[in-house]
């Protein structure tokens, strides 16, 4: 059905000057309210996106895709050459890595706590682009087995908090390692020198991770004998599929290994990050309830204002349906002009607010120094079509209401 002149008698509707101002002010208000609320949720959208992939690149920067370790806690892999061997020839696997993990304590111009991560630096350099970000120094002390002292790559913000610097000797306290006695294991003191500064982007990593070689940490928690590691790191082809891979690396893997992928060790903050923006969808939709409730009495004030109006079009012969449809048109208009007008407010302010880093944060509360916006235009489709549709259910019952007009009854007296 040709809709050209419901569409024109809405839109001349919506244009014309009116005996009453306050319908026209609750037109704009509605414009207005459907515009703000698409130019929220865009916004709102484009943050929570952001966070969520600048957190994922993040993450993956400076972890693997999924990571073998021991089914009982505290046991090493001591055939962790051969089983690396084996997982490099595994389907989807495209690079593997030992590492050693060990709690520690440096002592230099002033105190650091953290983690040390034993590695062999060139496969390590496969599963993390970490030691690719050096802000100092270099690798080659740490590929050196024979180094003494050996070498250590500090975080950037624990080199800062600490005061040391490349070529400084730090003192490294492992709690690990010594002789056991009765009141349990003594620590030991190891002597490293800073050979590199690294920055993953990632407060939390460069705050509390240092790296050495893996025969460095091996001899500092006492292991040298054992030559074993607690862990190894897997990058493989589709990082989205990281789950299903590790369940069938299970099977490769035996009774005594477990794997585990990136989703899995971080659920909790992506969890939460799915239920932030969630809840800020909620929240920014009762912005376009408001916008319906405007659009709701605007038209039934506009039936009430063009009763005569409808009476003698449908004296003219205008059919029931074409009535209604004039008054749905009305609040589609409304709906697709303020998703428009949001539309077009919102991407902007994405941009430039990420582009120039408008709203600064705590790094060391957020683990990033700026709020990312990353707005997609798949949101915005989705968003102006939800407005859109909400727009066209307020205009249901005052445009039902509108077909009620008897013109007989109307034009009795005119």
């Amino acid at each position: 059905m040709n809709s050209a002149f419901e569409l024109f008698i809405a839109s001349r509707y919506l244009r014309a000057r009116r005996k009453h101002a306050v319908v026209s002010v609750i037109t704009v208000i509605s414009v207005i309210g459907v515009a703000a609320g698409v130019m929220a949720l865009v916004i709102a959208m484009a943050v929570t996106t952001g966070m969520r992939n600048s957190l994922q690149r993040s993450l993956l920067g400076a972890m693997a895709h999924i990571n073998v370790v021991p089914k009982v806690p505290g046991e090493g892999i001591d055939d962790w050459r051969s089983l690396i061997a084996k997982l490099r020839q595994a389907p989807h696997v495209t690079a593997a890595a030992p590492e050693l993990y060990s709690p520690f304590m440096a002592s230099g111009v002033q105190s650091a706590v953290g983690v040390v991560k034993g590695i062999d630096v060139d496969s390590e350099l496969g599963v993390s682009e970490t030691l690719r970000h050096l802000q100092a120094g270099s690798l080659d002390l740490v590929r050196d087995p024979k180094a003494r002292p050996p070498g250590i790559v500090l975080g950037k913000r624990m080199a800062e908090e600490s005061g040391m610097r490349v070529n400084n000797r730090v003192r490294v306290l492992s709690p690990q390692g010594g002789e056991l006695t009765p009141f349990g294991n003594t620590p030991t003191i190891r002597e490293f020198r800073v050979v590199g500064i690294f920055e993953s982007g990632f407060y939390d990593f460069d705050e509390h991770y240092a790296y050495a070689s893996i025969a460095a940490v091996q001899r500092m928690l006492g292991l040298q004998d054992q030559d074993e590691v607690n862990d190894i790191a897997l990058m493989v082809d589709d990082l989205n599929r990281a789950p299903e891979i590790a369940r069938e690396l299970e099977k490769l893997l035996g009774t005594h290994y477990t794997a585990s992928a990136w989703q899995e060790q971080n659920s909790k903050l992506f969890n939460a990050l799915t239920g932030e923006r969630v809840v800020t969808m909620i929240v920014i939709g009762l912005i376009e309830l408001v916008a319906a409730l405007n659009i709701l009495i605007v038209l039934v004030m506009m039936v009430m204002e063009k009763y005569r109006d409808i009476a003698v079009l449908m004296s003219m012969g205008a059919r029931r349906q074409q009535i209604r449809k004039i008054f749905m048109l009305q609040g589609v208009l409304i709906g697709v002009v303020g998703s428009a007008v949001g539309l077009a407010v919102g991407y902007p302010i994405c941009y430039l607010a990420d582009k120039y880093r408008w709203i600064r944060i705590d790094e060391s509360v957020y683990a990033f120094s700026y709020v990312p916006f990353e707005a997609h235009w798949v949101h915005g489709i989705w968003i102006a079509a939800v407005a859109i549709a909400i727009s066209f259910l307020a205009t249901l019952y005052p445009a039902k209401n509108a077909t009620r007009i008897a013109p007989a009854e109307v034009l009795r007296y005119e």
